[in-house]
């Protein structure tokens, strides 16, 4: 992100100095980020507003699915039929009009706003009586395509994103991976592709199941561009949260990406991309959160299922279910025929240390192992998540390893790689500075013993219990 960029986003959040007092500082992103996708929508669709509104009225009363032909003429995969925006709304009926406007929206731009819950802030606003200032500071902001990218104006969202998480870290760790353990992860995940993906026209899939505000999966399509402006990465998801959801789909809809593939729904109990497979996969589910909640779906598929399901390898206890979301994403790989997936997936210590042989934790364990697809364990330094500053760690794994990785797994110290934040926020006091970031890479791809890394046989993690029984004494 340049300095422009940051300008930009620190202007943007401005508009939270009209809000103090009236509003609490974890309230400021529920009005800011809502109000930052429309004014973005307007200025991406002002060129052909007109013409749109023309055929609009030409073809409602045709039966003719407008979803199908108003796009097209928007030049955009969304469109809006109304005769209202921004700077016109008007200062006596602001609201009404202002709904109006977002009503008129097409569906996968109009559900961003309720999921937002943005009617009821447009509420208090009103009562506020702010809802017509913020408005024309919103309408007053240049984020038409000419003067910022679509490319540009991901990074400009994402970092709104980020300052609403920080503004209500008290939360903000149950949607929000700090970008730092963001950034570690995708690249441990694309760097041994970095050749493949700086080809002619490359397109890949990138997949996060536990999606959040979708900053893994913006992170991965930024890397990517790095790399290789003319690669693109599609991106697909599921999320839980209404609100961090509507966050997601509207991160990729200004971004110009089809939003189609972001889901809304429980992803253990009800997978919406149930026959899609991924060329990466990246995560960072809940920590020991349990799943009591859909423990009979779950229960069911695995009786019914068995190892064609997601979960045949076994359950772990109910109290933690990270596992669960592994093999999830295990069962979205490629076949190797199909070049195969690489998953980065951030976990707590549970998944690593909690039940003894022959538990459910440690089939999953000796399944993935046994198959040999763990690649890589790297200990994170604590007190790096805003939410808890417990232990955590970065499994990858893949099904296409490389002919010298085969047969073993190499393990990462990094806990003592990091730097102090200047300000903590919550429980992060920590980051991985960009110096940090390369050097576990660079132990990643030597993938050899030294001070920090070690490599070890897939063999030497398996043990079994075994019940000794001593003969009676009489």
């Amino acid at each position: 992100m340049n300095q422009q960029q940051q300008n930009l986003a620190d202007f943007i959040w401005n508009v939270a100095d009209v809000l103090r007092g009236d509003f609490r500082q974890s309230e400021f992103g529920r009005i800011i980020l809502p109000f930052t996708v429309l004014r973005r929508l307007e200025c991406v669709l002002e060129p052909t507003r007109d013409k749109v509104c023309r055929q609009h009225q030409a073809l409602q009363s045709t039966g003719v699915d407008l979803d199908l032909i108003l796009p097209g003429i928007a030049g955009a995969t969304f469109y809006n039929v109304s005769q209202f925006a921004l700077a016109s709304v008007g200062s006596t009926s602001t609201r009404a009009n202002l709904e109006d406007y977002i009503a008129k929206f097409s569906a996968n731009a109009h559900q961003v706003f309720q999921h937002f819950n943005f009617a009821d802030w447009l509420s208090r606003l009103e009562t506020a009586n702010l809802l017509y200032l913020v408005t024309q500071k919103f309408a007053s902001i240049d984020l038409h395509p000419s003067a910022i990218s679509n490319h540009e104006m991901g990074l400009v969202f994402e970092h709104l994103i980020r300052k609403f998480a920080e503004s209500a870290n008290d939360t903000a760790g149950e949607f929000f991976t700090p970008r730092d353990v963001v950034r570690l992860a995708t690249t441990l995940i694309f760097a041994p592709d970095h050749q493949a993906l700086n080809g002619d026209g490359v397109v890949r899939t990138v997949y996060d199941c536990a999606a959040g505000t979708g900053g893994f999966l913006s992170s991965a399509i930024e890397q990517v561009a790095e790399w290789n402006p003319n690669a693109r990465l599609v991106p697909y998801a599921q999320e839980l949260n209404p609100e961090t959801y509507a966050i997601s789909v509207a991160d990729k809809l200004i971004q110009g990406f089809e939003t189609k593939n972001i889901k809304l729904g429980n992803t253990l109990s009800n997978d919406l991309l149930p026959h899609e497979q991924f060329d990466y996969c990246l995560a960072n589910p809940p920590f020991g959160v349990k799943w009591e909640k859909v423990q009979k779906q779950v229960q069911d598929e695995q009786a019914s299922l068995g190892f064609a399901g997601r979960f045949g390898p076994g359950l772990p206890r109910v109290g933690d279910g990270s596992l669960l979301f592994l093999m999830h994403l295990l069962s979205k790989r490629k076949p190797v025929a199909l070049g195969g997936t690489r998953i980065g997936i951030v976990l707590s210590g549970s998944p690593l240390f909690n039940g003894g042989a022959g538990s459910g934790e440690s089939e999953v364990r000796r399944w993935i192992l046994e198959n040999d697809w763990l690649e890589a364990i790297i200990a994170l330094p604590n007190d790096l998540f805003y939410n808890t500053g417990i232990g955590t760690y970065i499994w990858v794994l893949s099904n296409h390893k490389d002919a010298a990785r085969k047969g073993q797994v190499l393990m990462i110290d990094a806990t003592a790689m990091h730097a102090p934040m200047r300000k903590s926020l919550g429980s992060k006091r920590k980051f991985l500075a960009d110096e940090q970031i390369a050097e576990i890479a660079k132990l990643h791809e030597a993938g050899e013993n030294a001070t920090n890394s070690k490599v070890f046989a897939t063999t030497d993690f398996g043990y079994r219990r075994i019940t000794v029984e001593r003969p009676l004494r009489l």
